[in-house]
């Protein structure tokens, strides 16, 4: 299946473009309010977020435990417990960034990575697209970056399962990875 393709048979909805207002151009994204038009002659309009793409890893020891960071966001106004992410810089490849970021966050080199899937964050308004990628046999080679990176924990699955349900892990793409972790073959 493409990564584009749809599971049902409805054909997609044909929004043609019509005008594109670029609002706000900062150093992650873009913003932009489009005017779109329908077959059947309606025009509607369209916020949207252009991000350049992210990165996101699981990493895992030998032992199913995993590895959290803790994060300062400002849009939630609190600090998160994420797996390591980051986005992209400028013509780099998904697998550069995961490593890059892996490094830089946790201080911890991978000797085996899996490409676990591709999600859209939020594509109601967003066209950033993440790569979740597993990151296996684990060696501590510096430490973290300092700054953003409040700490970094090691967990096991069963506390992962709760920290999901009482609203603690509360971060979409670390659900969706410790998710995955549950799916045949993992």
């Amino acid at each position: 299946m493409s990564r584009h393709s749809r599971r049902d048979t409805t054909p997609p909805s044909e929004e043609q473009l019509l005008e594109r207002h670029e609002i706000f151009t900062g150093k992650i994204l873009r913003l932009v309010v489009d005017r779109v038009g329908f077959p059947d002659g309606s025009i509607a309009s369209r916020e949207l977020v252009f991000h350049p793409g992210a990165a996101a890893i699981l990493p895992t020891l030998p032992d199913g435990r995993i590895l959290l960071v803790s994060q300062y966001r400002h849009p939630a106004l609190a600090s998160l417990w994420e797996i390591p992410a980051g986005k992209l810089k400028p013509g780099e490849d998904t697998l550069a960034c995961a490593k890059r970021e892996l490094l830089e966050e946790t201080g911890y080199a991978a000797a085996k990575w899996e490409e676990v899937m591709s999600f859209y964050s939020s594509p109601g308004f967003t066209d950033e697209r993440i790569t979740l990628f597993r990151a296996c046999v684990l060696n501590k080679v510096s430490e973290p970056r300092l700054g953003e990176i409040e700490s970094l924990r090691v967990i096991g699955l069963d506390e992962t399962r709760r920290l999901v349900a009482d609203g603690t892990i509360c971060d979409a793409k670390t659900i969706l990875a410790i998710l995955t972790l549950q799916l045949p073959g993992r």
